[in-house]
Parts: C-alpha cells; sequence; structure tokens
C-alpha cells in the first residue's frame, strides 16, 4: 500500500491567534480533497483559534513543541495532555531551532516522543545536519545518531506511525535546496536504519519527510522521490501558495 503524502507547515513564531484563524479558513477550501495529508503546526497560542478554524475541512493541527512532563512547576511549557485535549493531532520534536536555541538533545526529544504516543500525538521527529558535517561526511552517521536515540524504546507500531523530518540545517531558510538527489539519498539511509532497527513492514510504513527551503518551485521535483514522503515546510506555509506546495504545482 502506497504511503498517503504528509505536507506539513512549520509556521515557527509567526501569526496572532486571529491572523491564524483567517488564514486556515482562507487556506480550507483551496486544499480541500487534496491526495496529501495537509497538517499547520502552528505556535501554541495559536492552538486553539486554529482547531477551531480548521473544523470540518481537510487541515490538520499541530503544535511545534512541548514537554515531556505531564504537568508540574515548568513555566512556560506545554503538556502533551493540553495538545491533545486542544485537538491537536501532531507534534514536532527535536527541530534544529529548538536544539540550538534551547539547548534540546537526543536524550530529550526521546523523552518527548515518548509522551507524545501516550497521548495520541503523532511526533513528526526532526534530524539534519549542519553544512560542516556534510562536508566532512559524516551526514549518516549524524542522521542515524539522532534517531536512534529518538526512537529508543519506541515500538514497531508506533515507529510506523511516526514522521520523520529529514532538514540539512544549512538549507533552513536560506533558500539553499538539498537536490533532489541528495535528500533521496539521506531519505533512504533514513528508512534504511528503521529497516534496521524494526524489519521491512515497519520501514515501509513510516514517512519520511524533506524541509529546508521547500517552496511550490521545487515540491514536485522532490516529493516524486521513492523515499520522501511529503515535506516540513517552512516560510511558504505562511502563504496561501502553500495549497500550490499540497498540489505540487509550481
Amino acid at each position: 500500500m502506497a504511503r498517503k503524502k504528509i505536507i506539513a507547515g512549520n509556521w515557527k513564531m509567526n501569526k496572532t491567534p486571529s491572523e491564524a484563524a483567517a488564514f486556515i479558513r482562507e487556506l480550507a477550501p483551496m486544499v480541500a480533497g487534496a491526495e496529501a495529508e495537509v497538517v499547520c503546526c502552528v505556535p501554541a497560542i495559536d492552538i486553539v483559534p486554529a482547531v477551531e478554524a480548521a473544523k470540518g475541512s481537510d487541515i490538520r493541527i499541530g503544535a511545534e513543541n512541548m514537554y515531556f512532563e505531564e504537568k508540574g512547576a515548568y513555566t512556560g511549557e506545554i503538556s502533551p495532555a493540553m495538545l491533545a485535549d486542544a485537538g491537536v493531532s501532531y507534534v514536532i520534536l527535536g527541530h534544529s531551532e529548538r536544539r540550538e536555541y534551547f539547548g534540546e538533545t537526543n536524550e530529550t526529544v526521546n523523552r518527548k516522543v515518548k509522551k507524545a504516543f501516550e497521548h495520541g500525538l503523532v511526533p513528526i521527529v526532526c534530524c539534519g545536519e549542519t553544512l560542516n558535517q556534510r562536508e566532512q561526511g559524516i551526514t549518516m552517521d549524524w542522521i542515524r545518531q539522532q534517531i536512534k536515540i529518538a526512537f529508543l524504546g519506541i515500538s514497531a507500531e508506533q515507529a510506523a506511525e511516526a514522521v520523520i523530518a529529514y532538514e540539512p540545517i544549512w538549507a533552513i531558510g536560506t533558500g539553499k535546496v538539498a537536490t533532489s538527489e541528495q535528500a533521496q539519498e539521506v531519505c533512504h539511509g533514513i528508512r534504511e536504519l528503521i529497516r534496521e532497527l524494526y524489519g521491512d513492514s515497519t520501514a515501509e510504513a513510516v514517512r519520511i519527510q524533506y524541509g529546508g527551503s521547500v517552496a511550490p518551485a521545487n515540491a514536485a521535483e522532490l516529493f516524486a522521490q521513492p523515499d520522501i514522503d511529503g515535506g516540513l515546510v517552512g516560510g511558504a506555509s505562511l502563504k496561501p501558495d502553500f495549497a500550490k506546495v499540497v498540489y505540487y504545482q509550481g
């Protein structure tokens, strides 16, 4: 059975609650009936209005992060139970910006992945290398380590439901895009790692996205690759042109 593409927007720190609701309502008819699954991962303060605006549409709402504890004295954090109760379906975990600016590690990502599954949230687990790491030839070594630690203690059934987002750090927000061959090579390597860890059926089920300056102009070529099952889209997901990415139209 063919894997269903998943096109997820990562809004980062953009759009107020009212802007988020207005954008979701504008986007909804543009992506109605799309073959790909459409997800908007929005800032925490936008989640409730975004979920409300997306009701009855083909858009699912995701969060950009969460904490690995159920509740407690963790000022400023948001729990998986809060996300689930608010109607969130997906949560981005381990994005390179979270790792770089907020000190997240492979181990904390693993704790978050476990908690996401406990609460019925689908994790979008991010991995990716810096330009220096690519030039040193350690891209797959680095990414294998990220994924192996992130998936420690995760069952084959859970892993099959997860989404893995490969985002070369040097391509995020820079306008630089990995060639389709570069992206496919890494995404294939990720699938082969899942095969090593969990077997054929899990490897064939898990969806692997490419992220990093994805836009309408390059979506079709990227998403045509056999091991790329959609994209984690940054800046292009903030505009109505996001619909063109969903339909792979340049």
